[in-house]
């Protein structure tokens, strides 16, 4: 518990130290936000809510905090490659501790940082036009949590085999944003060619999105929820406890030239 502590208190200061870091995980989700929600806005058939239209902006705001969680995972775990090179890693590894805390350490540091930063997107929500009870916003939080650390620790085990951070971020683009944009953050389910929406259902991210815009309009119904949120919840967690699992066991193999 104390490797632990100290791992994810040093993620934290890493942050802290770093303003680009705060401007580049909360700027681009925020970009993104505005320039999509304003471009697409008359392209999409939107998926009414009851007898109200639901606005291109309000749909899109819980698939931009998903977003915010993505970028968080990036930066934080970039840095692991980095201290390959530096040499902390190596002796991170030496020390009498087990490697099972550099992987919760690094994954809960980072779950940390998402969720704060998705907090602070939080404060757009009068722009979006949404109105979340305070059970939902409850509700929300421990869905960004589960998120935070499901990309997070898929970030660590993708950057415990890199030796670059190109190939990091190149890979990470290759996995991550396709996940993103085929979980119905961007545009909705129905509709979609069969094909495509067979992918989107086999996507543990989508049913992370589901839960973020479930619970910002609970108790009444959402839009475009592709499952109830009792299961996008469970599909959320035993997703994460599955990229704990296998991160936990990449860490135990040696690192390329040890």
């Amino acid at each position: 518990m104390t490797a632990l502590t100290a791992l994810w208190k040093r993620e934290i200061i890493k942050f802290v130290r770093d303003r680009s870091r705060i401007i580049g995980a909360l700027g681009q989700p925020l970009g993104f936000w505005l320039l999509l929600g304003f471009g697409f806005q008359g392209t999409f058939r939107m998926p009414s809510n009851g007898d109200a239209a639901v606005g291109y902006m309000e749909f899109l705001f819980p698939g931009v905090i998903a977003m915010v969680l993505l970028f968080t995972a990036l930066f934080s775990t970039i840095s692991i490659v980095e201290e390959r090179k530096s040499g902390f890693l190596q002796a991170a590894l030496v020390a009498p501790t087990s490697r099972l805390s550099l992987v919760l350490g690094a994954t809960l540091g980072g779950a940390t940082l998402a969720l704060l930063q998705a907090a602070l997107f939080l404060f757009l929500l009068p722009l979006s036009g949404l109105h979340p009870t305070p059970l939902g916003l409850v509700i929300l939080v421990g869905v960004c949590a589960l998120i935070g650390i499901s990309f997070t620790a898929l970030g660590v085990l993708f950057a415990w085999r890199m030796e670059t951070t190109r190939g990091f971020h190149a890979v990470m683009n290759l996995v991550l944003l396709p996940m993103w944009l085929l979980s119905g953050a961007v545009f909705p389910l129905t509709g979609v060619p069969a094909p495509l929406r067979w992918v989107m259902t086999l996507n543990p991210v989508t049913y992370g999105v589901s839960a973020l815009r479930q619970s910002l309009y609970w108790p009444a119904s959402a839009p475009d929820a592709s499952a109830p949120l009792g299961l996008s919840i469970a599909v959320s967690a035993v997703f994460a406890a599955l990229i704990l699992y296998l991160t936990a066991r990449a860490v135990r193999r040696p690192l390329f030239g040890d």
